[in-house]
């Protein structure tokens, strides 16, 4: 068996333990070096070669964040960060994705032993899927370093159908590397868009708000962490709370936004199924469901149920996703109505709201 090689680097000897117990009962992965430092780090993946590392943020010498820009600029590998539960870490951890990490882990040291476990599994699955996709550090760096000039038109895009009626309001579902897509999506919508979007984007509550800040740097639509008890306002974005499940309840002034607590039979909170799902049985035919790079298959149920009420689905294409995981599963179920690169969503998005 060709065993998946990990670099674990963090300045805490509790948690390379930690790791280091997670991942040595599994016969597929072996832990080939441990770094205490960025610089180690660097030194280390040129030399062991990693499939994957994982890597903490604050450390001496030189920190996670200088450390991975030097790395994915001379031995690019699939990087998974390693996030405080606080809103600093949520930023930094958005630059860190910014700058070709392939995803984060919360981890949150008020829990001790505890909390560490709780992330066992979730980083198992992540280094098997990110270990065993080839071309993910070359799609990553692309999509974290090209912004497109333009939306393309669908004069431009005669393979794309076009259809008649204009949508209401936009459902958009993503996870693992939504946070840097989104950043070629949101920014590119006009400000006259006439719709709302409510936006799932998989993350714990202090991130979320930092997405919602920052893309609202970014964009000419306004840009807010849904709170719950909102009107639905056209041409604003409401990200879904981490922690939270979002909802949706029709009014005659369009809309108002609910947040339910966790759900512990679920996966993922926020769900994009729970929110696409409430879209579709509130607005029906007037429904746009999107879907984007992520892992998994969340929002291929919420958007059967979406297709099936008479709302369109747009679907992120392979070659332009991060991880073609939840798109993927759109795309087998036979529900979606388009299929186009990532620098076309926002325009899509345009002509099927504003025409």
């Amino acid at each position: 068996m060709i065993k998946i090689k990990v670099l674990v680097v963090d300045d805490s000897a509790f948690i390379r333990k930690a790791l280091e117990n997670m991942l040595s009962g599994e016969q597929d992965i072996e832990i080939v070096g441990f770094a205490t430092n960025g610089e180690e780090a660097v030194d280390l993946v040129a030399k062991l070669k990693p499939d994957v590392v994982t890597l903490d943020v604050e450390m001496p010498k030189m920190d996670g964040i200088t450390a991975l820009g030097k790395i994915m600029k001379a031995s690019p590998v699939p990087v998974i960060m390693l996030s405080s539960l606080t809103q600093e870490g949520a930023d930094i951890t958005l630059k860190a994705l910014d700058l070709g990490a392939v995803d984060f882990i919360p981890k949150d040291k008020s829990y001790g032993s505890t909390g560490i476990l709780k992330i066992s599994y979730e980083l198992k699955n992540k280094i098997r899927r990110f270990a065993g996709d080839k071309s993910i550090v070359q799609r990553l760096r692309l999509t974290s370093s090209a912004r497109p000039a333009a939306p393309i038109s669908i004069t431009q895009r005669p393979n794309v159908r076009a259809v008649s009626g204009r949508k209401k309001i936009v459902a958009l579902g993503t996870s693992t590397g939504g946070p840097q897509s989104l950043q070629r999506v949101i920014p590119f919508l006009p400000a006259d868009l006439g719709v709302p979007v409510l936006v799932v984007q998989h993350m714990p509550p202090s991130f979320t708000q930092s997405l919602a800040m920052r893309l609202a740097s970014m964009s000419k639509v306004k840009v807010v962490e849904a709170q719950g008890g909102e009107q639905v306002q056209p041409n604003w974005v409401y990200i879904a709370k981490g922690g939270k499940q979002m909802v949706i309840r029709r009014t005659p002034g369009g809309g108002v936004i609910e947040l339910k607590p966790e759900d512990p039979n679920l996966l993922h909170n926020p769900s994009v199924d729970v929110m696409v799902n409430s879209v579709a049985e509130q607005f029906g035919k007037d429904s746009l469901g999107v879907i984007m790079t992520g892992m998994g298959n969340d929002g291929a149920k919420g958007l059967t149920t979406l297709k099936n009420k008479g709302g369109f689905v747009v679907s992120q294409d392979e070659a332009s996703c991060i991880v073609y995981g939840m798109p993927r599963a759109v795309v087998e179920a036979g529900i979606a109505d388009e299929i186009v690169t990532l620098d076309d969503i926002a325009g899509r998005i345009t002509f099927h709201c504003k025409g």
